[in-house]
């Protein structure tokens, strides 16, 4: 049985077996006291451990760190902070732990904790992120899934290059004596994927509602808090839909993995409020009650240019926005969550819709308080005729991406999608300010330990 199914039980339990992770013990004359965790849940649950049950002479080897196995009785706590303890019948230490254990009781700083990234999920606070992380994963898939959107697996190697940024990681078997890009095993230049999109447009040109979540790479040289060079991206994508659904359904799952994780990492989220961003659950229940503003980027610019306020990136329209803009745009002018639709062509990919003006594309960004964009996604261009232009203005080989004009080709429909980067959203949901504290093995520039 786990902690978490014990506490939950609110009950005595005769005959109880428990399996964790010792964080500390006191000793007293003729027993002792095991605070124990096993990573179910926030909590610890208390054993009190008598001289003279079977294996309490190892009881000197349950040190900080170490692993061990108790069977015992759950009964009512007569102690303070906590309901029941276990009053233990047997215990067996099953792995110890020296004194240079690492994780001793004290505080630490999230700089030191990514240094033993193998042991950080034992503290309290990464214990919490990681719990949130698989909920918010469960909870991505069963908004889908609920909606009966068909989940797609996207090549991780890629000839393409969604973005255009041409930061990308090359996969190669060459040497550096061998330049023929022929003898390269997949016979032809093939890196790390940016991002899904443009495969699983194909699946929804058959499927109609689809989506991927799954790891991207970049290869960008940027040691902010808010990149890594390996990350998880949910792409879905849906045929017969014009940006209007497509803000639509973004604003909609936004909301729905708040309420989600509000209602199921409670615990979890009472920490984060505690002790990393003490305005985090006012923020995570006013994003996810208030209907998102919905503006124009034109809109956007006119109000940042007449805020008066200086903003470190003067701000213009054919610019992108900054996260100071959105911020400004979130946290002051409108106080709720925007989706700011429309933006100039000139700084959106060649996929995405032009708009009838042919000044604009219809790409839209999801932007929420503390963070900024959360969300962007566009109407695709189910045109061929104007794709064709598209990719012509910007050098994008018709020869690589026939078969995505192959789509616009045979059976068009207007169809459109998003991308929300899941540490982004995890970032959000838990106040952590740092993406390096949201995955488990961060790959950052000069960094890939462990």
């Amino acid at each position: 049985m786990t902690i978490k199914e014990a506490l939950a039980s609110n009950n005595p339990i005769d005959d109880i077996t428990i399996s964790g992770w010792v964080r500390t013990r006191r000793d007293s004359k003729g027993f002792s006291f095991l605070s124990i965790n096993d990573g179910s849940c926030l909590a610890n649950i208390q054993a009190i451990v008598d001289d003279g049950i079977p294996g309490s002479e190892s009881i000197s080897m349950a040190t900080t760190g170490s692993s061990i196995k108790l069977t015992g009785q759950l009964v009512e706590s007569p102690g303070k902070g906590q309901s029941f303890e276990i009053k233990a019948l047997e215990i067996e230490v099953t792995g110890t732990a020296d004194d240079t254990y690492p994780l001793q009781k004290k505080g630490h700083s999230q700089e030191f904790l990514r240094e033993i990234a193998h042991l950080r999920p034992r503290s309290n606070l990464f214990g919490c992120v990681f719990r949130t992380r698989s909920r918010l994963a469960y909870a991505i898939h069963q908004f889908f899934q609920e909606k009966g959107f068909v989940y797609v697996h996207t090549p991780i190697i890629t000839a393409s290059d969604c973005e255009g940024a041409g930061e990308m990681f090359r996969v190669t078997t060459l040497d550096g004596n061998q330049t023929d890009k022929k003898d390269d095993f997949f016979g032809k230049p093939t890196y790390l994927t940016v991002s899904g999109q443009l495969e699983v447009e194909t699946f929804a040109c058959a499927l109609s509602n689809v989506y991927t979540f799954g790891p991207t790479f970049r290869a960008e040289n940027s040691n902010t808090t808010r990149h890594a060079s390996e990350f998880w991206m949910i792409e879905p994508e849906m045929a017969h839909c014009d940006l209007e659904g497509d803000m639509d359904l973004a604003e909609e799952m936004i909301q729905y993995l708040i309420k989600d994780t509000l209602q199921h990492c409670a615990e979890d989220l009472e920490l984060f409020g505690k002790f990393v961003d003490k305005g985090l659950l006012e923020r995570l229940h006013s994003v996810s009650d208030q209907a998102f503003q919905r503006i124009s980027y034109t809109e956007a610019v006119k109000i940042l240019k007449k805020s008066g306020m200086e903003f470190e990136y003067p701000i213009e329209w054919g610019i992108n926005l900054q996260t100071e803009h959105e911020r400004f745009l979130t946290e002051e002018y409108f106080k709720s969550p925007v989706t700011v639709h429309d933006y100039p062509k000139s700084i959106k990919p060649f996929y995405m819709r032009i708009n009838d003006d042919g000044k604009t594309s219809a790409a839209m960004d999801l932007l929420v308080p503390g963070i900024g964009e959360i969300i962007g996604g566009s109407q695709r261009e189910e045109r061929l005729d104007v794709l064709m232009k598209n990719m012509e203005e910007n050098n994008i080989s018709k020869k690589d991406y026939s078969w995505y004009s192959d789509l616009r080709r045979y059976g068009t429909v207007p169809h459109s999608g998003f991308g929300l980067g899941f540490e982004r959203m995890l970032m959000f949901v838990t106040g952590v300010a740092n993406i390096r504290d949201v995955i488990p093995f961060p790959r950052t520039p000069g960094s890939a330990d462990f």
